[in-house]
């Protein structure tokens, strides 16, 4: 019994491992960059509230949208939770708005030692000379800041209000789990070690995997087109997404 729980144990790690590798976001940017909040910032005030000054100008989705995404000409349906993740919905909205992922490839697919993740969303694959052992170091770069725009970590606790932002549940101290939970078919968003860095990459669960709970951003769910999903291999790219539903409920900067 107790070999089965290390192997498993070191199985949760290299899985999670995985996720915090394929981050877009360095030590030294976390330590240089200006939206990065300080260790003293309540960790449940709204984003848009809080201190840093790219906060107020990140896009919020204020209710559900519908996204299409197409891989191997096939149609995958992804509904965005704007009402429990506005600041994340927000952003993916955003950049699916702007085409940001239209090109992009898949660069990290997850399925031994047991179904795990794809991954992709990185800026750089629309390149097909990139290096793809280099993929997962990119980001979304603002061309209206020539910056990179990273989000803040946010997840809503079960049976709160306000979402926690810019700690995982555990180091804000919630024992509650988030109302928007790693099921299979679960949309989130990617990041590095440090919790407010996540930009463009996201990942889609193929199994539950509860033991990310409370540690990276759900923002959604796959709806329809999950055995697409299933099939998609390292390299595949993403053929086009678009918003068919719900697209007026994303805001600009506090505008619409």
């Amino acid at each position: 019994m107790m070999q089965k729980d290390l192997r498993r144990w070191l199985v949760l790690i290299l899985m999670t491992g995985t996720l915090i590798l394929g981050g877009c976001f360095s030590q030294e940017k976390a330590q240089q960059s200006s939206a990065s909040p300080s260790p003293s910032q309540t960790a449940s005030a709204p984003a848009t509230q809080a201190s840093d000054p790219q906060a107020a100008n990140l896009p919020r989705l204020e209710g559900k949208a519908t996204v299409a995404m197409v891989v191997k000409g096939q149609t995958v349906t992804i509904e965005v939770d704007g009402t429990d993740a506005p600041v994340t919905a927000g952003n993916f909205v955003d950049l699916v708005q702007r085409g940001v992922y239209n090109g992009l490839v898949f660069h990290r697919v997850v399925r031994e030692p047991q179904p795990f993740v794809v991954q992709g969303g990185d800026p750089q694959s629309k390149n097909p000379n990139f290096p793809p052992e280099q993929l997962g170091t990119g980001s979304f770069v603002d061309p209206a800041t020539s910056q990179p725009r990273y989000i803040p970590l946010e997840i809503l606790p079960a049976g709160k209000k306000t979402p926690v932002y810019h700690q995982t549940l555990e180091t804000a101290g919630v024992t509650a789990k988030p109302k928007l939970k790693h099921t299979r078919g679960a949309v989130a968003m990617a990041r590095s070690a440090f919790p407010d860095s996540a930009s463009s990459q996201f990942y889609i669960t193929l199994a539950d995997v509860n033991f990310l709970d409370g540690s990276y951003a759900v923002f959604g769910y796959v709806t329809e087109g999950m055995e697409t999903v299933d099939k998609i291999q390292q390299g595949d790219r993403i053929e086009s997404m678009k918003v068919t539903k719900g697209a007026d409920n994303l805001k600009l900067g506090g505008k619409s």
